[in-house]
Formats: structure tokens, C-alpha cells, sequence
């Protein structure tokens, strides 16, 4: 399953929005599953930077082939874009780590036959 980490980033502390984030994406990697952390862009941003507008295009493009979305507490005009957007998609949405996300994202938590790893798409 595809997962997008959505969350704070530059209101607040930057770094512990970037922390936050990681470890999210860390947690929801280790079970299995294959993650989309927007936050990892602030190190592109430094060496290339773009425009916010430029940033949640691109943040956009990545939500639309996600499965679900995962909306990280704080504030953040540019979450609450993603969020709505993945309910236009259709996307489910959480805000939280509930034990419906991890009913939700363990119903793609299929074992390969050949193998000891999880993957999230049977039928490749």
C-alpha cells in the first residue's frame, strides 16, 4: 500500500516537522508498506528552490497514486490542501495511528508466497 505522510512543515520547527514526518514514514515502512514523505523535499528545496505553488504541484502529482493518506497532527495550510484533495480523489484518510489505519493498511499486508517480506500489490 501507498502511504502519504501529509503534515506540518515550515510552521513550527522545521526539523521536528521533518522528525515527525520520518518517523511516521519509518513506522508505516517497517510494517510493510511503501511511503510518500513530502518533507524530505526541504534538502532539494535548499539546494534548488522552487515556489510553494510549485512544491504542492508536485506534492499533488504524488498524492494521486496513493492508496491512503496519513494527515499528521499541527498546523499546516498546505496538509489541509493534500487532505482535501485526497477526498476529491477518493482517498481515505486518517488522522491518526489508529487501529482503523492499521486495519485499513493491513488488508494490503499480503505475504509473498516466495518470500518472508510483505507486499502491497498481489497480483504483480
Amino acid at each position: 500500500m501507498r502511504v502519504y505522510v501529509a503534515g506540518p512543515l515550515t510552521k513550527g520547527d522545521r526539523l521536528l516537522n521533518i522528525r515527525s514526518a520520518v518517523e511516521a514514514g519509518d513506522r508505516i515502512q517497517d510494517a510493510g508498506h511503501t511511503v510518500f514523505i513530502p518533507h524530505l523535499s526541504a534538502q532539494w528545496h535548499m539546494l534548488r528552490p522552487h515556489g510553494y505553488e510549485w512544491w504542492m504541484r508536485w506534492c499533488m502529482d504524488w498524492l494521486g497514486v496513493c492508496d491512503v493518506l496519513l494527515r499528521l497532527p499541527g498546523e499546516s495550510s498546505g496538509a489541509d490542501r493534500e487532505v482535501e484533495r485526497a477526498r476529491e480523489l477518493g482517498i481515505e484518510v486518517f488522522l491518526d495511528f489508529s487501529d482503523a489505519f492499521w486495519r485499513r493498511v493491513g488488508e494490503a499486508n499480503v505475504m509473498c508466497p516466495s518470500s518472508s517480506s510483505p507486499r502491497s500489490n498481489p497480483g504483480t
